[in-house]
């Protein structure tokens, strides 16, 4: 026998490499078909543009990364986002954007390198981006947020005064704001002989609907509605001016709400909502004050909590938001400002209750986060249920609208009327 090694067979040979081809296809198409097991599905695009900032929402089944930089001349923000593959609903981001968009011009999105998708967004100006991730909450799954904030930030008492000066007394003719009761003095000649300033909070916005009623209205639309009919009669009142804390279908993060009014100086502070509850059958308008010693009933403490969660189903970057700003407002909540929004509550309930049922015939208090600027009377309203089917009808009808304004202007006008005096001073 000789020492040399028996070759394999030629008849062998063909069959080795057919054996080594399948398993390398076969492997590659395992690969494969686990890739697209585990590709993150976009679920839904949204935008969000407004004055405040422009939100560009991507909600997926599964958490997205992303990196991101600015490009100048021109201005562009570039996001590569990493896991997903270009599809139709990143493609539906290009219609989204609308011409008023006061940040972004047009977005261009491409597959940028397998497995990454990169979104251009060119812009009208130059902006502060935040990138951040949202857990699911609520109805959402994952999403990756993209907040386009100005660079300068718009001059809140400016702006004011931008969108003009209010009568420095009533129109001629003008009859005093109508009341079921007799007033006690007449409205129309409140002594006011400074400027007031009123914020007014339509809550909720953009991502975040609150309550939908049973035919599916959303709380943040009818809310919103209100209040820009408050604005107008309240600023047909002798000096009074009002500012909205948002004036559009965006998100507000409940602390900004809180610092919006304080950099207006307002001397009031009027959150507007619409309340739910699980069973359909509750009904009637309430008004609630801040509660140092907790909540005044177990429903007001529910509430209270739900109403604080809107920060988490609108969507806030954990890792800029102040948190110490909370604490500070918490301290310094104080038992004057207590007792002024106490006040105003019950004169609020009064009239509301003149045009509604009241669910409670008493003001409530609890810790509403929003409610927690320590120097300005500060109420929040709940206009009515829409999760009650009649009243989600009355809150979407325009004549039950203006009524509730109606009510709630002629509530804030008496308040001012037995409390005409000089702004407190101010904390900063």
């Amino acid at each position: 026998m000789s020492g040399k090694t028996a070759s394999q067979p030629e008849s062998l040979k063909p069959v080795s490499r057919r054996i080594v081809l399948k398993a390398g296809a076969t492997l590659l198409l395992s690969l494969v078909a686990s890739r697209a097991a585990h590709a993150t599905q976009i679920v839904a695009v949204r935008v969000w543009p407004s004055a405040d900032y422009t939100r560009v929402t991507l909600e997926t089944d599964s958490k997205l990364e992303a990196t991101h930089f600015l490009v100048k001349d021109p201005n562009r923000l570039v996001v590569d986002v990493s896991g997903v593959d270009l599809d139709a609903k990143l493609k539906s981001l290009l219609a989204q954007i609308q011409p008023n968009d006061p940040y972004i011009a047009q977005v261009r999105v491409g597959q940028n390198r397998p497995g990454v998708v990169r979104l251009v967004f060119d812009l009208k100006d130059e902006i502060q981006p935040q990138v951040f991730s949202l857990g699911p909450v609520g109805e959402y799954r994952h999403r990756l947020v993209f907040d386009l904030h100005p660079t300068k930030s718009v001059d809140p008492i400016a702006e004011l005064l931008r969108e003009g000066t209010p009568a420095a007394e009533p129109p001629a003719g003008a009859a005093p704001p109508p009341s079921a009761a007799q007033p006690e003095t007449d409205p129309g000649s409140l002594p006011l002989t400074r400027m007031v300033t009123i914020a007014l909070d339509p809550g909720h916005g953009g991502e975040d609907p609150g309550a939908v009623g049973r035919s599916g209205n959303y709380e943040k639309n009818v809310v919103l509605a209100i209040a820009r009919r408050l604005k107008a009669k309240l600023e047909q009142q002798p000096n009074t001016r009002v500012m909205l804390t948002r004036d559009a279908d965006y998100f507000v993060p409940l602390h900004v709400r809180v610092q919006k009014a304080r950099k207006v100086q307002a001397d009031l502070f009027v959150s507007i909502h619409a309340d739910a509850f699980v069973e359909p059958t509750a009904r009637g308008s309430s008004v609630f004050a801040l509660s140092e010693k907790g909540a005044s009933s177990t429903a007001a403490r529910w509430l209270a909590n739900k109403e604080n969660a809107a920060d988490l189903i609108g969507g806030i970057n954990l890792r800029t938001k102040n948190k110490q700003l909370a604490s500070v407002l918490l301290d310094l909540s104080t038992t004057a400002q207590i007792n002024d929004s106490l006040k105003l509550a019950k004169h609020v309930l009064n009239e509301i209750g003149t045009i509604n049922k009241l669910h409670k015939p008493h003001v409530e208090q609890a810790g509403f986060a929003v409610l927690k600027a320590p120097d300005i009377p500060s109420i929040l309203v709940e206009t009515a249920f829409i999760s009650n089917p009649e009243e989600e009808a009355r809150l979407t009808d325009e004549k039950y609208q203006d009524e509730m304004a109606e009510a709630l202007m002629r509530g804030i006008w008496k308040y001012l009327q037995k409390h005409p005096t000089i702004k407190r001073g101010r904390m900063t």
